[in-house]
């Protein structure tokens, strides 16, 4: 079984913050940001297109409540919201799960829009109709 599931089944311990039927959340045991918090679903998902279309709402609400909680908890409304998804996007955990960073003045950090330093070399009009051919 993974981490993530021994987690939410109690069998690890964790720094929860939140729990309903369907989401737990927790902190970071590696935390980047004082208040980083892991979301993650119950049910067992890889990857957020692994994860039944039923359990994204609850997911993703949960999501918004913890990031209420952080604001009057840690006394920031900025934050950066991420999920990697495969090994090769950082993935370290195969279970779906999203990292509510919150952010402070001169922390370091940097935007969603600089992770990668990968520009296509094809026109993105090109990578639009490879996709809409490939999903037909």
């Amino acid at each position: 079984m993974c981490l993530f599931c021994n987690i939410t089944k109690g069998e690890i311990p964790a720094q929860i913050i939140y729990e309903d039927k369907n989401v737990l959340a927790f902190l970071d045991v590696n935390p980047i940001a004082p208040g980083h918090t892991l979301v993650v679903p119950k049910k067992h998902s890889v990857t957020l297109t692994d994860l039944p279309d039923n359990l994204l709402e609850p997911l993703f609400s949960s999501v918004k409540r913890v990031m209420g909680m952080l604001e009057r908890g840690v006394g920031t409304n900025h934050f950066t919201i991420g999920i990697n998804s495969g090994r090769l996007s950082g993935q370290e955990v195969d279970h779906l799960h999203v990292h509510i960073i919150p952010r402070f003045e001169g922390d370091g950090g940097g935007s969603l829009q600089t992770v990668v330093q990968n520009s296509p070399d094809k026109d993105i009009s090109d990578i639009k109709e490879r996709i809409l051919k490939a999903n037909g």
